[in-house]
């Protein structure tokens, strides 16, 4: 098949498995409410890949090329699902090892009620600073602060959403942070100069995320009541033998992330720490799940390698204790594994195929103000988040198409940088079957569509830069080469 043979996609033909696949997932929600991401979208997302695929076929594509396009699309998640499954363990082996029960217990102490939705969002943000990785951030500090929210009978989507903003932001101005090394590397920035110019959104949209969770705080109609903090904190402590050594685990994790060691061996070590430190500080817990048929090692070394695998089931009096310790494991992963391939088939064939590149560039028609083209660049990368599934594509795609747009209109490369991360960064855990979406999904255990209208910084950022922009509040501009030759000449 000679490139000649090829025909560019019409707009009907870039837009039809688009509005197919949003047709389907507002057909699985409605049909399925909750469990629609544990089946239903995975089908809507291979049903619009394949209605992608025949168009692409239509206008010229063999099936091999778009096969191997979805090969290609699917290796690039798949560093992604190696980490989902160290994750998992790491979940695993820290109930286990008494590291989150401790997390949660400490946290009842000390968290008031009346500011706990802005101070879960604010350790989030310093934790995920810290580290550069929302990721790991939502997977321990804040997996124990939804469980501390349950023990205070706070609402989970609040939480979930306060979580995932501070995670955000740490994330988005840590200079440890993958994203925020490639929309840069994209537009051709300095790092320090992109983090800084992103401070003049990012600062006032977490503010303003902070006053509205201190709001809600204040409002919250379920009260924490005391006995039932009391109550939960007592059970934890017959349930494990607590204390602040059981962080430890948590404390290497964190060294190794701001070591810059990779996500997959960091968080795997956490997860192996984490069992030895279950079979060292935690035995009696540990045998009592063992089999009367083993002897205790070799019980122990079950249980912890279950732990890894299939996660801990606790029994406790309390059935929401045990809903909130009796998870983990690799196989608690499988499904969103399952959901993130599915996407990112459906993003690849429409990006082998051109679809996606042909619907981009129907955006930028009539594009004419700073205001235009940044609002427009918010939206791709947006829109890239929704069809692709992929947080990487969203900034790397965009920036390589608006690079050289934004440079004819004078507009300096920071606001392009800026915009990707507005765009591209914050608005991918809003979508349930984005892969940062679906990870949140795994560990908070709060579906995107629950949390969204919580996740305030997420949302507020890219509507302020885009009001920004049309104000012209810190729009830089390049000074034109002609205007630099007329002074020459002047001379």
């Amino acid at each position: 098949m000679t490139n000649k043979e090829i025909k560019t996609p019409s707009l009907l033909d870039a837009i039809l498995p688009i509005v197919a696949l949003v047709v389907m997932m507002g057909s699985a929600v409605y049909l399925f409410a909750d469990n629609s991401s544990y089946g239903p979208n995975q089908i809507a997302l291979l049903l619009a890949m394949g209605l992608a695929a025949i168009i692409g076929m239509k206008n010229g594509y063999s099936w091999k090329t778009i096969e191997k396009g979805i090969v290609d699309g699917i290796s690039m998640s798949l560093g992604a699902c190696l980490i989902l499954l160290a994750v998992g363990s790491l979940i695993g082996t820290w109930m286990l090892a008494g590291t989150v029960p401790t997390l949660i217990y400490f946290g009842l102490e000390l968290l008031n009620p009346s500011f706990f939705y802005a101070a879960a969002c604010l350790i989030c943000a310093v934790v995920a600073m810290s580290i550069g990785s929302s990721w790991t951030t939502a997977a321990t500090v804040g997996v124990a602060l939804m469980g501390v929210s349950a023990g205070m009978e706070m609402s989970a989507a609040i939480t979930a959403g306060a979580v995932v903003s501070g995670a955000y932001f740490g994330d988005k101005i840590s200079p440890l942070s993958e994203t925020t090394n490639l929309a840069p590397a994209v537009a051709g920035t300095d790092l320090f100069e992109h983090i800084r110019y992103m401070l003049w959104t990012t600062i006032p949209s977490f503010v303003i995320a902070l006053i509205l969770f201190t709001v809600l705080g204040f409002s919250e109609v379920g009260e924490a009541k005391a006995e039932r903090i009391e109550q939960m904190q007592l059970l934890l402590n017959e349930s494990f033998d607590l204390g602040w050594h059981l962080l430890i685990p948590l404390v290497v994790l964190l060294t190794l992330a701001i070591k810059k060691m990779p996500a997959f061996p960091a968080v795997f070590i956490g997860a192996l720490l984490g069992g030895i430190w279950a079979v060292v500080f935690q035995w009696d817990v540990v045998t009592s799940m063992a089999s009367s048929d083993d002897s205790a090692s070799i019980g122990a070394l079950k249980v912890v390698w279950t732990a890894l695998f299939d996660g801990v089931s606790f029994s406790t009096p309390d059935e929401n204790l045990n809903s909130l310790l009796s998870r983990g494991g690799m196989s608690s992963m499988l499904n969103t594994i399952w959901l993130i391939i599915c996407a990112m088939s459906f993003g690849a064939v429409l990006e082998r195929v051109g679809l996606l590149k042909r619907a981009v560039s129907a955006i930028l028609i009539g594009a004419k103000s700073a205001g235009d083209m940044v609002s427009r660049t918010i939206l791709t990368c947006f829109g890239t988040n929704l069809v692709t599934a992929d947080q990487y594509i969203s900034i790397v795609m965009p920036g390589r198409m608006y690079k050289e747009e934004f440079k004819k209109r004078g507009l300096d490369q920071l606001n392009l940088s800026r915009s990707l991360e507005d765009g591209g960064t914050l608005t991918s855990p809003l979508i349930p079957w984005n892969t940062c979406g679906a990870y949140m999904h795994s560990v908070l255990l709060v579906n995107p569509f629950d949390y969204v209208f919580y996740a305030f910084f997420n949302v507020i950022n890219p509507i302020l830069a885009v009001v920004y922009a049309y104000l012209g509040i810190k729009i830089l501009r390049i000074t034109p080469p002609h205007v630099e030759v007329n002074s020459k000449e002047t001379v």
